[in-house]
């Protein structure tokens, strides 16, 4: 029997798990279409949960996520829909949103209704049904422009896009209603995510993939900016190493975690990772009349660590080469590649 203390549930799950007893758990993951919710939704079942995803398609592809998966198409602002889904759910992974930073500068409406909104929505809900644990995940876009790096969870925000501002006050949303309604909260900060199956939208596309399209197609990589601003890349499977941690780990109420590999690159040196990758020389252009965007983000990853005992363990090098080599877009393009004859002089 389960006590009934905050947070003593996932206390005795971690007990048991040291005596090789497992605890099945009933998941609910929004947004669970998209990029980082198949993966995660994928690697619950697989570890023998139950997992329940909700997702408009608005950018989700449902054909990635594993048969068992419980699909249902809908909006996280639809309360009805969710109260049915909530129940028996032990903990909820709220990953649904709008995450285009110049997207969100053109519709800040948009953003405001879906990301901050539908939030709220949910944890109405939540309280309705009486779940609760909520892993909201939430964007380093928060932190912006810092002078000092890495940057941990203490520093103060720049909010430069409306984006960046929907998830900070997601994250207040959820800590300030979750003390009203007696939920577990938890916020991940995670950087910049990365792997296969990530969508790659004709308009603002994620840097990595855009990356190794245009280095296999014989395309242009653009460089904006000087080409020397750093990023934080993060492989997917450390990204659901984490969520799994954060919803199954008690003591962790109404903290924000950064998620990231601790590993500072370059622009200029994640194309050549790519060109190592690929086997293919890059064709890179500079365009240093429009800005490349924050200067720096390094993730302080001492947190997570400390809270989650998280530990990156994939490389950006070995990142890339299982991102190439699981990715059947990937795999066909260089397969068809090989296939071609040589052309004549």
């Amino acid at each position: 029997m389960l006590y009934s203390s905050p947070g003593s549930k996932y206390e005795q799950i971690k007990f048991l798990s040291e005596y090789g007893v497992q605890t099945v758990m009933k998941y609910l993951i929004t947004g669970g279409a998209g990029f980082i919710g198949c993966h995660l939704a994928n690697r619950l079942l697989r570890e023998g949960h139950h997992v329940r995803v909700i997702d408009d398609l608005s950018a989700g592809d449902p054909a990635q996520l594993d048969e068992r998966v419980h699909f249902t198409r809908g909006d996280v602002q639809d309360s009805p829909k969710l109260w049915t889904l909530l129940h028996g759910i032990d903990c909820v992974y709220h990953l649904a949103a709008k995450v285009s930073l110049p997207q969100s500068v053109l519709y800040p409406r948009d953003y405001n209704q879906v990301n901050v909104g539908g939030t709220v929505t949910l944890m109405e809900a939540m309280r309705a049904v009486g779940v609760s644990r909520i892993v909201l995940a939430s964007s380093a876009t928060i932190y912006g422009d810092q002078k000092r790096q890495p940057v941990d969870e203490t520093v103060v925000p720049q909010l430069l896009t409306p984006y960046a501002v929907s998830k900070f006050a997601a994250e207040h949303y959820i800590f300030t209603l979750g003390i009203h309604y007696g939920i577990e909260t938890v916020a991940l900060r995670i950087f910049n995510a990365y792997g296969p199956g990530q969508k790659l939208p004709p308009a603002y596309p994620p840097v990595v993939p855009q990356i190794v399209e245009q280095v296999l197609n014989g395309g242009t990589v653009v460089l904006f900016g000087n080409g020397r601003q750093t990023r934080d890349y993060v492989y997917i499977d450390d990204v659901v190493d984490a969520l799994v941690r954060a919803g199954e780990q008690g003591g962790i109420d109404r903290e924000v975690i950064n998620i990231g590999s601790g590993v500072e690159t370059s622009v200029e040196e994640l194309v050549r990772q790519v060109e190592a990758a690929t086997d293919r020389p890059a064709h890179v252009i500079r365009n240093e009349q429009q800005s490349g965007g924050v200067a720096r983000l390094l993730a302080d990853l001492e947190k997570a660590q400390r809270l989650l005992d998280y530990s990156p363990k994939v490389s950006l090098s070995a990142g890339l080469r299982m991102m190439l080599a699981q990715d059947e877009r990937y795999l066909r393009r260089r397969k068809g590649a090989r296939a071609q004859p040589p052309l004549s002089e």
